[in-house]
């Protein structure tokens, strides 16, 4: 892999980029992080590209010729989601990747990083997560159908770089958080999940938490800053088929996060672990030694990370309070 890494960063500089899914978390914080790079950020909204339609993609594509794409766009969600709407979540995830990857090749746009998901990997993938354990052993049955479709992305970029003299990168990120969240009971993942029933638990004086799950299970996170970050990291200096591993080289169990999160919110409540709730895979951390070797390292430490994600939460619910006040 070393062969890949370019001696000269590439500069970013005046460069057209179009960030897809511009206003999800990670799609916010590129547009943050690409803006420190003097390059000229291009968006769509939803409601003017449907990127599940492969004809629309092409001519939006072809009639905007960004020099770069970033790929964040994504329909995303935690385990009750992904295990209640598998076909949903397969389905628009590839046909998002897929579209915009063949347009990105008919129309000679050279340059495209796409991101994945740690939920690629094997459930029984050894510890820490290579990423030559891709396609070793089946996959975490909750999350099946967003991997499959993450996967599907990921391989496509691969033959595209290595078939076509494409630069298509993929990265692949820890659990994220931070900025931007999504704050939903049904469709969040587990930091805002946690953050918003520790809110809840507080205002109302809740003596108890009920957590899903026994509580043990060990988990990496990433501040989503630090991953946009890793992300131009890789745009300058990387140049290779294969995917990149991005995490924080940190594990911390779901408990010992919830009373981080709880410690953040100011909730002193007893918290409850529900251990008739699935937990999922019971250790993931991936190996991002591949990218740290290189002198990248995330910035942001977990509890500072909790306390920014915390006050963005708190401005989005008292938007909503004063919304339907």
């Amino acid at each position: 892999m070393s062969q890949f890494w370019l001696k000269n960063p590439l500069s970013l500089h005046d460069k057209r980029i179009w960030v897809a899914g511009h206003n999800g978390m990670v799609g916010q914080a590129m547009c943050r992080t690409l803006a420190d790079e003097g390059c000229r950020i291009i968006t769509a909204a939803r409601q003017e590209l449907d990127l599940r339609d492969q004809a629309t993609t092409h001519r939006w594509i072809s009639r905007h010729q960004p020099d770069m794409i970033v790929i964040a766009a994504a329909k995303v969600g935690g385990i009750l989601a992904n295990d209640t709407y598998p076909a949903d979540f397969l389905y628009d995830n590839a046909m998002i990747t897929l579209n915009i990857l063949h347009s990105a090749y008919e129309c000679g746009v050279k340059h495209v990083l796409n991101l994945g998901s740690s939920c690629i990997y094997p459930k029984e993938a050894k510890q820490p997560i290579t990423e030559d354990q891709l396609l070793t052993s089946a996959l975490e049955p909750t999350n099946e159908a967003y991997a499959l479709a993450k996967i599907i992305g990921l391989k496509l970029a691969k033959y595209y770089s290595r078939h076509h003299d494409m630069r298509y990168i993929s990265a692949m990120p820890c659990n994220l958080y931070g900025l931007g969240d999504t704050y939903n009971i049904q469709n969040s993942h587990v930091i805002p999940a946690l953050i918003m029933k520790a809110h809840e638990a507080k205002i109302t004086h809740s003596p108890t938490l009920t957590i899903w799950g026994s509580g043990k299970p060990l988990r990496e996170f990433l501040y989503v800053d630090d991953l946009t970050d890793a992300l131009v990291y890789l745009l300058k200096n990387y140049a290779g088929p294969d995917h990149i591993n991005v995490g924080s080289g940190e594990e911390i169990s779901i408990g010992d996060l919830a009373k981080t999160i709880c410690e953040v919110v100011g909730y002193d409540g007893k918290l409850v672990f529900d251990a008739s709730k699935p937990d999922g895979t019971m250790r993931k951390v991936m190996d991002s030694s591949n990218l740290m070797k290189k002198n990248w390292q995330p910035k942001i430490a977990l509890k500072d990370g909790l306390a920014l994600a915390y006050q963005d939460y708190l401005k989005q619910y008292q938007t909503v309070e004063c919304r339907s006040a």
